[in-house]
C-alpha cells in the first residue's frame, strides 16, 4: 500500500531541494528498507524528464567492508566513485538506519583510513554537485527516539514536508546578522564561549542539502574559540554514543575534553591535527524539533538549539580547518534544559531559546510552525 506522503517527499526533494530539470542525471542511493521512498523518486525523476539511477546500500556489508579491507581497495573505490560522481548531476543520499551500533566495531584506525581515502570523491559531490541527505523512517530509528513507530513515521513526514520556502525567508535577516557579527558569546549552564566569526559567510540551510532543515550556519575563526562548552544531548559518532561532553579550548584548540567516555572521546579528538579545532557553528531553528532522538540529523535543528561541529569545514564557510572528523555536538538553551544566551558582538540575540532582536523574531517557533 503507498503512503501518499512519500509521493509529497519525494516532490520536496525533487523540486524544492534539487531542482531537477530535464535531462539531469540523478542518483539515488539508499538502503534496502528504503525502496518505497526511492520507488516514488525514481517515478517523480522520470516524470520530470530527468534519468534516474538507483545504489542500494546495506550497513551489514559495509562494517565487514570497512573492517577488512586494506587501503588500495579504498583508493580504487574512491577512483570509481570519483568517475561517477564527475557524470551526474544530483544526488539523494537515503538513511535507513537499522542497528545505529553496526559501525561501532569497526577498529577506529580502519575507519579513519577508509575516510581519508575516499574522502577526494565525497567531498566532490558536496563542492560540485546537487545534492541533498535524509533519513528514512524505521524502527530502529524510532527506538532510538523512544517513539511508537507509526508515531514516528508521522512526525517524521511531518518534519520533512513543512514549508521550507517560508523558513528560507526568515532565515534570510539572521543570516545577514551573522555576516556583520565579529564576536559570538554564548552561556548557558557550564558554558562561557567566546569565538570571532568576522569575515566567514554564513549559510542558510532551509531545505537544499538535508531533509528535515533549519539552521543557519557559519564557523569560527580557526583560533579564536576560548572558554568552555558543556553540550547537553546524546551525541552519536561512528555508531557511539556520548553523553555531558565539555570542551575546554584555548586558541581554538580543544584542551580539556571529558564525557561519559572520555578515553574514546580522546581518541576521535587525536585522529588528526584538525579534530581538536571547530569547522562549523549554527543556531537550530526547526519549529516542530523539540526534543534530541539520538539523530543529528534531526538534534541539529533542534528549536532554541544551537551547535559546534568539531573537525572539517565547510566550503561555503571556509576556516581553514581540515579533518577527517565533522561531528556536530548540540546544546539546547530552552528553559528546560537549563536555559542560555547567544551574544553578538556584545547585544542579546537569543534568550533561553528565544530570538529577542526585533528583525529575528519571525524566527521563533510561533511565527515558524
Amino acid at each position: 500500500m503507498r503512503d501518499t506522503r512519500l509521493k509529497e517527499l519525494a516532490d520536496v526533494l525533487l523540486s524544492h531541494s534539487l531542482d531537477v530539470k530535464p535531462g539531469e542525471k540523478v542518483m539515488v542511493q539508499g538502503q534496502t528498507n528504503t525502496k518505497p521512498l526511492i520507488k516514488e523518486l525514481i517515478s517523480g525523476i522520470h516524470d520530470r524528464g530527468a534519468l534516474a539511477f538507483y545504489e542500494l546500500a546495506d550497513d551489514e556489508l559495509m562494517r565487514m567492508w570497512i573492517s577488512h579491507a586494506p587501503k588500495e581497495v579504498f583508493a580504487q573505490t574512491n577512483t570509481w566513485k570519483l568517475e561517477e560522481n564527475k557524470d551526474i548531476d544530483a544526488f539523494v543520499q537515503i538513511i535507513g538506519e537499522e542497528n545505529d551500533a553496526e559501525l561501532s566495531g569497526v577498529p577506529a584506525e580502519q575507519f579513519q583510513m577508509a575516510m581519508k581515502e575516499m574522502k577526494p570523491a565525497n567531498e566532490f559531490v558536496v563542492q560540485e554537485k546537487k545534492w541533498v541527505l535524509l533519513n528514512y523512517p524505521t524502527k530502529a530509528a524510532a527506538q532510538k527516539a523512544g517513539m511508537p513507530f507509526d508515531d514516528y513515521v508521522d512526525y517524521l513526514l511531518e518534519v520533512c514536508t513543512i514549508d521550507y520556502k517560508k523558513m528560507s525567508q526568515a532565515q534570510t535577516e539572521l543570516s545577514t546578522l551573522l555576516d556583520n557579527t565579529k564576536e559570538v558569546k554564548i552561556t548557558a549552564e557550564g558554558t562561557d564561549l567566546t569565538f570571532s566569526i568576522e569575515n566567514i559567510p554564513s549559510v542558510i540551510c532551509a531545505g537544499k542539502r538535508n531533509i528535515p532543515d533549519g539552521e543557519v550556519y557559519t564557523a569560527p575563526i580557526k583560533d579564536s574559540v576560548n572558554g568552555t562548552i558543556r553540550f547537553n544531548t546524546p551525541s552519536p559518532y561512528q555508531g557511539v554514543v556520548f553523553r555531558d561532553i565539555t570542551l575546554t579550548f584555548e586558541n581554538g584548540k580543544v584542551v580539556k575534553a571529558a564525557a561519559d567516555k572520555t578515553e574514546e572521546l580522546t581518541k576521535i579528538l587525536d585522529s588528526d591535527d584538525g579534530a581538536r579545532y571547530i569547522g562549523e557553528f549554527a543556531l537550530g531553528l526547526n519549529p516542530v524539533i523539540t526534543e534530541p532522538m539520538g539523530d543529528i540529523l534531526f538534534d541539529e535543528k533542534i528549536a532554541g538549539s544551537l551547535h559546534l561541529a568539531l573537525g572539517q569545514c565547510y566550503d561555503e564557510a571556509k576556516n581553514g580547518n581540515d579533518s577527517t572528523v565533522h561531528w556536530d555536538m548540540v546544546l539546547i538553551q530552552r528553559p528546560e534544559y537549563g536555559g542560555g544566551q547567544v551574544y553578538f558582538d556584545g547585544e542579546l540575540i537569543r534568550d533561553n531559546g528565544l530570538f529577542v532582536k526585533e528583525e529575528l523574531l519571525a524566527l521563533n517557533p510561533d511565527q515558524l510552525n
